[in-house]
């Protein structure tokens, strides 16, 4: 499975941004996808995951409430609407695919549950 991200950019504290990510399997949507991202200096962390049929979503508390995160299985496709940006959102964003589960509703947060990654995309707030 090969992941093309895409939407990242530059930014100020209120704006928004909508990333994108693309992938080139089939059986898209058979797969549970999310978005972790990593600041400089720290530790990728979760931002948002999506079931396969996309019923349903989880956030980190950081990002509840200014993220969605939706799919569209038809372009094999997920994105991260994001809005009012802060600074502290500032990182390299990657989308990945989860290893499959039985459950149509299966939304991990941990990083192992992630099978393929895709490249990244940087996303700079500036307050």
């Amino acid at each position: 499975v090969q992941l093309q991200a895409s939407g990242g950019g530059l930014g100020q504290a209120g704006d928004s941004l909508r990333l994108s990510c693309a992938a080139s399997e089939r059986t898209f949507n058979s797969y549970t996808m999310g978005w972790f991202r990593q600041a400089p200096g720290k530790e990728r962390e979760f931002v948002a995951v999506i079931s396969r049929a996309g019923g349903r979503t989880r956030y980190s508390d950081s990002v509840k409430g200014r993220f969605t995160i939706s799919r569209d299985n038809a372009k094999n496709t997920i994105y991260l609407q994001m809005n009012t940006l802060k600074p502290e959102d500032t990182a390299v964003y990657y989308c990945a695919v989860a290893y499959p589960h039985a459950s149509s509703f299966y939304t991990p947060t941990q990083e192992e549950s992630y099978a393929y990654w895709g490249q990244g995309t940087q996303v700079t707030v500036s307050s």
